[in-house]
């Protein structure tokens, strides 16, 4: 009678024993097994399900250990009533009173998705994924990163990390990003000036939250980090367009009324260009006679095809005017989220303070296991392999764009993963990447990076972290073909 509840997969990435604990304790919580009716036996339910019996019978186990069944000498396993003790009744559900829906139109007092990035939605089914941001799958050191994950998991670990730390962060990765990370850089802190986050946006937010209210000026590059403005919107802050050039932000005039400017000045974003060293003892002169502050988003430092990088703008500050942001996001994975930031003592006290009450610190298994894995070396062995493989790839659109769009884009002197390509005047991305994505090719228009509210809608950016080498000429080939059917 309830051989029908219960399938198994071999496509799951779960294992026999797994699948068959999951589909049994939902079927008992969603109350498809009588709590008098018992559960097929282990032999028949091996033979239904086509594995061995042990295996059923070690899954019987584990749920009668977890408290789903019971166990009956010589009737079997049946449901545990005290499962279901907590769970709502229909009767209860049928009591339901209804009245009048809440207004969300005059309720939330601001939209955030009516500001969508343009991101494309599982860009691995596409052939030619020119997205940025992500990064090529077989290059993600899955061994080494379980067997970190593995040791922050221990029983040791886990009595090191399981408390509640209510503010603090791991010891071992704020050591690992002071003395490995940020010397790199040429950037010197102690502990209390480094906070872990959530990501790069997750200091962003914080920091904006902290320095800005509806009687201070923000200064933003343009074209820029997007979700930036969103959150200046949070604040009431007055945003300020600022200018770029060649060498990335222009010092000046233009930043002399802000209160707190953000700029990118290793590899702008997106244009991609590089400050020059004499332009940010420039900024920094700047900012300490006109009263300002900074945040560096240091986003892509790592990934530097320079044999002499330029320092950080954080590294040449002896003012605390920089607050420096860095993230693990570009290289480890974009989908762990830990980043982190460093500033003076007292700004990090108070974020601190305002990151627990938001909450209280990013998870301590994952902060552990990122501790480990830089202090193994692994971070550094990835970084060297990426590294030369972006080089590789970064040389291939060059040669892909001089052959198919000449004269489009510069290359970044930098580094990265990315190229700012603008397009015909007369084209519009937005339509480009539509039909673009029609044959496979994922690009972002670049009309979402600007501020003003006519922007210029021919520029476009091509990633180049997610696409296999081989795959980058036929893709830019592809679109230089679209890009003549539109203009």
């Amino acid at each position: 009678m309830l051989n029908h509840l219960f399938h198994l997969s071999p496509e799951s990435s779960s294992s026999l024993q797994q699948q068959i604990r999951g589909q049994i304790s939902k079927a008992i919580i969603d109350g498809h097994i009588p709590p008098n009716l018992p559960l097929p036996s282990t032999r028949k339910m091996a033979d239904v399900l086509g594995v061995s019996r042990n295996t059923v019978i070690l899954a019987y186990e584990h749920l009668a250990n977890d408290g789903y069944l019971v166990s009956r000498e010589r009737a079997g396993f049946f449901v545990n009533n005290e499962i279901l003790k907590s769970r709502v009744k229909d009767e209860d559900q049928t009591r339901a009173v209804e009245g009048i829906h809440p207004d969300w139109d005059n309720r939330l007092k601001m939209r955030p998705s009516k500001r969508k990035l343009n991101k494309v939605n599982r860009w691995q089914d596409y052939p030619y994924p020119f997205i940025y941001g992500q990064l090529d799958p077989k290059m993600f050191p899955a061994n080494n990163w379980r067997e970190c994950c593995k040791e922050s998991v221990s029983v040791q670990a886990i009595r090191e990390w399981s408390d509640d730390r209510y503010d603090d962060d791991d010891a071992l990765l704020v050591e690992q990003i002071r003395s490995r990370l940020l010397p790199r850089r040429g950037v010197w802190a102690d502990p209390e000036e480094i906070l872990i986050t959530v990501g790069a946006q997750h200091s962003l937010y914080m920091i904006l939250r902290l320095l800005l209210n509806r009687d201070t000026c923000f200064g933003l590059e343009e074209p820029g980090y997007p979700d930036l403005l969103h959150m200046a919107d949070c604040t009431g802050s007055r945003v300020k367009s600022l200018e770029i050039d060649s060498d990335g932000l222009v010092t000046g005039d233009q930043l002399s009324d802000c209160d707190l400017i953000f700029t990118t000045p290793s590899h702008q974003f997106p244009t991609t260009v590089t400050m020059p060293i004499d332009r940010r003892q420039a900024l920094l002169e700047q900012a300490s006679r006109d009263d300002f502050l900074i945040i560096e988003d240091d986003y892509e430092c790592e990934t530097t095809f320079a044999k002499n990088p330029t320092p950080a703008l954080k590294s040449l500050d002896k003012s605390d005017r920089v607050i420096y942001i860095g993230s693990l996001s570009k290289i480890l994975s974009p989908g762990l989220r830990i980043g982190y930031m460093v500033g003076p003592k007292e700004l990090i006290r108070e974020i601190r303070e305002y990151r627990r009450m938001m909450l209280r610190h990013p998870p301590m298994n994952n902060q552990r296991a990122v501790g480990r894995f830089l202090a193994r070396g692994y971070h550094d062995s990835l970084v060297r392999n990426l590294v030369k493989v972006y080089e590789e790839r970064w040389k291939a659109v060059h040669e892909a764009l001089q052959v198919c769009l000449p004269e489009s884009a510069t290359p970044p002197v930098f580094g990265g993963s990315a190229y700012w390509v603008k397009g015909p005047e007369n084209l519009d991305a937005r339509e480009l990447k539509r039909l673009a994505l029609e044959q496979g090719v994922v690009i972002e228009s670049g009309d979402i990076y600007f501020q003003k509210s006519a922007p210029p809608l021919n520029f476009f950016r091509l990633g180049y972290s997610s696409i296999e080498t081989t795959r980058i000429l036929p893709g830019i080939n592809r679109l230089s073909n679209i890009i003549k059917q539109l203009t």
